[in-house]
């Protein structure tokens, strides 16, 4: 087999592909006889195609310190990890065990304390433990369900029987990559996943939901379920987005909800509305700055005490993150064995903590074939492998763990699997280190696995540890359907209740509705700038400079141009304006405002419009580079605003239309307002010089429109009519007033006093005379300045009011519902 020409692995190593007689084991060979069949070229292809298909989706994990800045593409391999279904099922058994026996640990620890008192876990792991919140000690929460959602991460010995490695109880991460990692392979290999009727886990999402509307306090209020995310600067915000959309919920950040009386509410656009369930990706001492950390400004203030009324259920309960810790681990069996009589069907790695004077000497005497790791994961420095140090070291070692023995344990090191890679470089296949990382739910009726998981890769062939913060990456897990069952590709249909609760469309959060109206403010700003300066070297491109002293003017009214040096040319005054990163008003601050909104809306917007984002971000990011003719900033021009007008048109026929799209229309309409306003004052009636009607037509993508109906060179009074007073020209500056004032009557709950009468005023008073009558005498073309810049200031009061009314809430009164 040409693939596994360079595919070696060690003896000492099981590897997940080839069998001890070098053949490929029976569940991976129909995928090795397959990638045979497609060759090395259709292969490389199809990870070029998946590794675009990455970037156009935007699917990132933000290492820290990463050279490659916030937005580090998710590393996926194209092969997937295959697992039987026979062994499958052991592990699931093992994993529900697990789950059950870690939720009954924490109801224990954080209620009676029997085993502590029993004598079965030491006290001083748990009093001495940083994560054991004693605020939470006695909490009862909902169903008695500490641990909504867990994770495992396990790996499989040189004799192939797996172990776990460490326990994830706080908020485990990579459910979401996992179903992100099945949509890319899968459009890979469509037939393959067919024909191996490799079980979907869509589901697994949904069961998780519906537990958690069973379980929170709801009062015969309809639930309402929200994601509680640290922010887009998380390294798996992608995931926290990804999930929040999947899932139907809202993604929230701590500034958006609130505590009154005990309960828990969302600030929305239309008032407070109770939260009933947060399924939190906060980890737990910064949930609550009131009682846990007080320097967080990722929690809520008094979230602790509205979970210890009982108002609100958080998946997982406060505290959890204790279960993680190392030290627990070589005391789980007992536990197990007392609670249920039977032992761990899946066995941690062999581990002993420090604290006990027999574990501290049995460490000591194997210190140099040990893992050392910190008991409580607080450490600054990762695992230290003893077999690397030298005497000096684990001398220093030593006496590091005697000084303060509890704070360390020592784990026996596995020898992990490995599982092939495509190799771009080899033409073939490479092994790698791998581990995977199961996921489990609560359910009313117990927990369930998810089928599969997030199977982590090593990212060199020589690594010793499976991690992706260190530069690891991911496959899919594809477990294999069992020979008698007829696996459905998707879900099946779920019956809708008879009684299905209405939509509330005020149920939008006000930071929300706040990023909304400012992604479209920036986006026009954005629009009206980009055409402003692509007008003016189109002239510098025809060597007309004839209205350049217009165009300049309105330039710097406009904000677009930032100052301008009479030393310069017209066309080094351009570029500079559309190089300029600096500078609030200029097009490429406005684009990096689009762009970093849109990743904080991550899950409102749909993947189509995302890619388009995706997109811009990289045509700004090659515009930062190097130098650039006028040819070239022409180019970008175009291309800047042709992503532009997508992103407009999306948001036009493809957004419901809802408070949030309204309150987009709202602030393009407000933007687009101002912006004619200032550039009619500068071009249409100057207070010096001649009008530059070519560039105001042009500015206003209004030269077919203009030919079309007049059939004329630019002249004033028809300009004038066309683009002051046309009720149906969308780029007409009426038409912005009378669009304004249409959306606001729409805006959910009371209004601001008098929003709408500055805008009928603005209207009648431009209607009162035909728009020739305006620039007929310098009198009347004053009065029109006048009118142009009361109209720009009505703009910023307008926008002001909206926010106070709602997202501040500084001008009527949240009610609680």
């Amino acid at each position: 087999m040409p693939l596994l020409d360079r595919y070696t692995t060690p003896a000492d190593r099981y590897d997940e592909l080839l069998a001890a007689n070098g053949e490929p084991r029976p569940h991976w060979a129909r995928l090795i006889e397959h990638l045979e069949s497609l060759g090395p070229r259709a292969l490389q292809e199809a990870r070029e195609t998946m590794q675009r298909q990455i970037a156009s989706n935007g699917v990132t994990y933000n290492v820290y310190a990463d050279p490659r800045g916030a937005d580090r593409p998710w590393d996926l391999d194209l092969l997937p990890q295959i697992l039987p279904a026979e062994e499958w099922e052991e592990i699931s058994a093992a994993i529900r065990q697990r789950a059950t026996l870690l939720n009954a640990v924490l109801r224990d620890l954080y209620g009676k304390q029997e085993l502590i008192a029993e004598g079965h876990i030491p006290a001083s792991i748990i009093q001495g433990h940083p994560g054991f919140l004693r605020n939470c000690h006695g909490i009862e929460v909902p169903g008695d369900i500490h641990l909504h959602f867990y994770a495992a991460d396990i790996a499989r010995s040189p004799d192939g029987r797996w172990w776990v490695v460490s326990d994830r109880t706080q908020a485990p991460s990579g459910a979401g990559y996992t179903l992100e990692n099945r949509a890319l392979v899968g459009a890979q290999f469509p037939d393959l996943l067919r024909e191996l009727r490799v079980q979907p886990h869509n589901d697994f999402f949904q069961s998780l939901h519906d537990a958690l509307a069973h379980w929170a306090p709801r009062d015969d209020e309809t639930p309402l379920i929200v994601l509680l995310t640290p922010g887009a600067l998380n390294e798996t915000y992608f995931e926290h987005t990804y999930l929040a959309r999947h899932m139907g919920i809202p993604l929230v950040e701590g500034q958006d909800l609130t505590v009154r009386h005990g309960s828990v509410f969302l600030k929305t656009l239309g008032g407070l509305r109770r939260v009933h369930a947060i399924l939190r990706r906060v980890d737990d001492t910064w949930c609550d700055p009131l009682e846990l950390r007080p320097d967080s400004a990722l929690g809520v203030p008094g979230l602790v005490d509205a979970a210890r009324q009982g108002r609100v259920l958080i998946a997982n309960a406060l505290g959890s993150g204790l279960i993680e810790s190392g030290a627990l681990l070589g005391f789980l069996p007992t536990v197990c064995e007392h609670l249920y009589g039977e032992k761990l069907a899946m066995p941690s790695v062999a581990t002993w903590w420090c604290g006990e004077t027999a574990a501290c000497d049995e460490v000591d005497e194997r210190i140099d074939s040990l893992v050392i790791k910190h008991a409580y994961g607080f450490g600054a420095e990762g695992p230290v492998f003893g077999g690397d140090l030298d005497a000096k070291a684990l001398a220093a070692l030593r006496a590091r763990i005697h000084e303060q023995p509890r704070n360390f344990v020592g784990q026996e090191m596995v020898r992990m699997a490995r599982a092939p890679v495509w190799s771009a470089q080899n033409s073939g296949l490479e092994p790698r280190l791998t581990g995977l990382r199961v996921f489990a739910a609560a359910t009313p009726n117990g927990y369930i696995v998810m089928p599969g998981g997030l199977t982590r890769v090593a990212g060199l062939q020589d690594a010793r540890v499976v991690t992706i913060q260190r530069g690891g990456g991911s496959k899919d897990t594809w477990v294999l359907g069992a020979a008698q069952e007829e696996l459905p590709l998707s879900p099946g249909a779920r019956k809708v209740p008879a009684a299905v609760a209405e939509y509330d469309r005020s149920t939008l959060a006000s930071r929300t509705g706040e990023s909304m109206f400012w992604l479209a403010r920036y986006a026009e700003r954005a629009d009206c700038g980009l055409r402003l300066l692509r007008s003016g070297l189109r002239q510098q491109l025809s060597a007309d400079d004839s209205e350049w002293p217009v165009l300049l003017a309105a330039g710097l009214r406009c904000n677009v141009i930032a100052f301008h040096d009479k030393r310069l040319s017209p066309q080094a005054t351009l570029l500079g304006a559309l190089k300029d990163r600096d500078h609030p008003g200029g097009p490429l601050s406005n684009l990096h405002n689009v762009i970093r909104l849109a990743r904080a809306l991550r899950d409102r917007l749909a993947p189509d419009s995302w890619r388009i984002y995706n997109r811009l971000d990289r045509l700004i990011a090659s515009w930062g580079r190097g130098t650039h003719t006028l040819s070239d900033a022409l180019e970008f021009l175009d291309q800047a605003l042709m992503l532009m007008i997508t992103l407009s048109g999306y948001s036009m026929e493809q957004m419901t239309r809802d408070a949030g799209w309204r309150f987009q229309s709202i602030s393009r309409r407000v933007e687009r307002m101002q912006f004619l306003a200032a550039a009619f004052d500068a071009l249409l009636v100057p207070e010096s010089g001649t009008p530059a009607l070519n560039t105001l037509i042009d500015l206003t993508d209004s030269v077919l429109t203009y030919r079309r109906r007049y059939q004329r060179a630019p002249e004033h009074a028809p300009v004038a009519e066309l683009l002051l007073i046309d009720h149906d020209n969308p780029r007409a500056f009426l038409y912005q007033i009378e669009s304004l004032a249409d959306h606001v009557v729409l805006l959910p709950g009371p209004l601001p006093p008098d929003i709408q009468l500055p805008l009928q005023q603005l209207a009648t008073r431009l209607l009162a005379r035909p728009a020739e009558d305006w620039i007929s005498t310098p009198r009347h073309a004053a009065e029109l300045r006048a009118l142009l810049r009361e109209t720009w200031h009505a703009g910023n009061t307008i926008a002001s009011q909206l926010q106070n009314r709602y997202f501040n809430h500084l001008t009527t009164r949240s009610t609680m519902s």
